[in-house]
């Protein structure tokens, strides 16, 4: 988890050896005690410092390395950890602060040598085990495990790996026994919270977030997390309010700071992304992948390939996007390659133990049958979690599309005209399933008034094909008739006129059947006369005829 938080005993520490040296009062030591209760680190620091100039204890630049490392500003406190290095290498616990340090500053080579010159200690096999996860060494990691003990801090390094690895649920299980025994060690309530958060259990994760958060109510990281449950829970404006206040608190090398500037551009909905975003992709693991959603909403599935492409996915999300930006891609490169890659990452999600039963888990399911054309199980899936998305214009859009591959076009279309987003309603497919829905459910006027409202275009002429051929094969002959009529005017070929010409036949047929209005037949006649067809003038004196018989009069 976020293991610079977990505050060391101050009885632990050197300085506190140190009782003999006459300029340490127990009056000093307790107010600085004070700054490090209340997590006031640059108030620590600024105490220290005035210290050094009054007093000369060799312990002050151990903790003043240590107010910067919990302030985030590792590389501030490796400076100095260096420094006393060079000055007496034999100080205690020295070459382990600096591997931690390497550490969080994501130097794993560097950190894991470092340790190798560390006598054997607690610290010690709890770095190597993180390491051992950073650095993909799973025998041992397996081997540090089975070193652990049942102490807290051995504990929280397991369940921070759980994390890591997406077993949230194991998590959640160590922090409560750990509560159990100590139910004033209030941070585990935000560790809890973050579990219950990546479960999305947002309103357990706000429960068990607010019993920290009355205690320390100005945490950034509890503060942070709050702000993210309200954007999963309410809306974008209630997440931005939430995390405002740290924008004013937070300096640029201060710990978080990093989390903060990327979170608020997710609740900007992108606002600043390209500003904010490349700068931060190797620092928050989520800048990576929130910046290849926003080229992929840019419809710029290019350089979201690029961004991902040599990602090796460690957690569900990061499947799940490698899926989608293969699976987008995949279509507009009409690439079996990257459709057959995208089915892959889906179908690991979807059949994973830990994912298979949860809502992403079933998406990823009906996402690899929906590509793979197997569209009785996509409704199987999608149907099963349509509660949660009744509102989701993207989830109605694949739901609308499934259920017309199985002609079930009359809820196709109820659910079509739920979609208020304008690119979906924008985009060809959408227009194409709505026009074949409005046909097929015996709307064809609607289908039609959607050809007229399309610019000119290589889409709207496929509308129309399609038009033509549905209404044809439905026996809505008269608008049949009119999308045949505008493609043998744009485009005069034989098929064209071949299907006005059968189009035009139906409508008369359905005339004589009283199915369809005589006065259609006047429509009719002209059409033909706009024809060029020999064949044109032939049926118009048919049907002259048979309203002649008829005694009709036709204008």
């Amino acid at each position: 988890m976020i293991l610079s938080r977990l505050k060391p005993a101050l009885a632990s520490n050197p300085s506190e050896k140190s009782t003999n040296r006459s300029t340490v009062t127990p009056k000093n030591l307790l107010n600085f005690k004070e700054y490090l209760i209340k997590r006031d680190y640059v108030g620590a620091i600024t105490y220290l410092e005035m210290k050094k100039d009054m007093d000369k204890i060799g312990d002050i630049e151990m903790w003043i390395a240590y107010c910067y490392f919990h302030l985030g500003n590792y590389k501030k406190a490796l400076n100095i950890y260096e420094d006393l290095l060079k000055a007496n290498p034999k100080v205690e616990n020295l070459l382990v602060n600096i591997a931690c340090c390497y550490f969080y500053l994501g130097m794993y080579s560097k950190s894991k040598k470092t340790l190798d010159e560390v006598p054997l200690n607690s610290l010690k096999t709890r770095l190597n085990f993180h390491l051992s996860h950073k650095l993909n060494d799973e025998n041992a990691l397996m081997e540090y495990h089975e070193q652990l003990e049942d102490v807290v801090e051995d504990q929280l390094s397991l369940a921070s790996i759980h994390y890591m690895r997406a077993h949230y649920q194991e998590a959640i299980n160590i922090y409560k026994k750990l509560l159990q025994r100590n139910r004033s060690n209030w941070a585990l309530n935000v560790y809890m919270a973050l579990c219950y958060y990546k479960l999305d259990y947002y309103d357990a994760s706000q429960e068990a977030l607010t019993i920290y958060l009355n205690q320390h109510s100005d945490s950034l990281i509890a503060t942070n997390l709050k702000a993210c449950n309200h954007f999963r829970l309410y809306s974008l404006n209630d997440a931005e309010t939430e995390i405002r206040s740290l924008t004013e608190i937070s300096s640029h090398d201060s710990f978080g700071h990093d989390l903060v500037q990327h979170n608020l551009v997710v609740f900007r909905n992108g606002e600043d992304a390209l500003q904010i975003f490349p700068s931060l992709v190797d620092i928050v693991p989520e800048a990576r992948l929130n910046l290849a959603i926003y080229y992929l909403k840019q419809n710029n599935s290019k350089e979201a390939y690029e961004l991902i492409k040599n990602l090796e996915p460690a957690v569900p999300q990061e499947y799940i996007l490698k899926g989608v930006v293969n699976a987008v891609l995949g279509q507009e490169l009409n690439s079996i390659e990257h459709i057959k890659t995208s089915e892959e990452y889906f179908h690991m999600i979807g059949n994973s133990e830990s994912e298979k039963d949860t809502i992403p888990g079933r998406q990823c399911m009906a996402s690899a049958h929906f590509l793979s054309g197997q569209f009785d199980e996509v409704l199987l899936y999608l149907t099963s979690i349509k509660s949660y998305f009744h509102s989701d214009d993207v989830f109605n859009f694949n739901y609308a599309q499934a259920k017309c591959s199985k002609k079930q076009y009359r809820e196709a279309e109820e659910i079509l005209l739920l979609i208020k987003d304008l690119n979906i309603k924008n985009d060809q497919v959408y227009n194409f399933h709505l026009a074949r829905c409005y046909i097929m459910n015996k709307k064809p006027r609607l289908a039609w008034e959607l050809y007229l409202k399309m610019e000119s275009s290589p889409e709207s002429f496929n509308l129309l094909l399609l038009i033509a051929n549905d209404c044809y094969r439905m026996g809505e002959f008269w608008y049949a008739t009119k999308a045949f009529d505008m493609l043998d005017r744009l485009e005069p070929v034989p098929e064209f006129w071949e299907g006005k010409r059968g189009a035009i036949v139906g409508v008369f047929q359905g005339v004589i059947a009283q199915k369809f209005s005589v006065d259609l037949l006047g429509d009719v006649l002209q059409l033909l006369r706009n024809s060029v067809s020999s064949q044109a003038e032939h049926i118009a004196k048919v049907i002259r005829k048979w309203a002649k018989d008829k005694r009709l009069t036709i204008i």
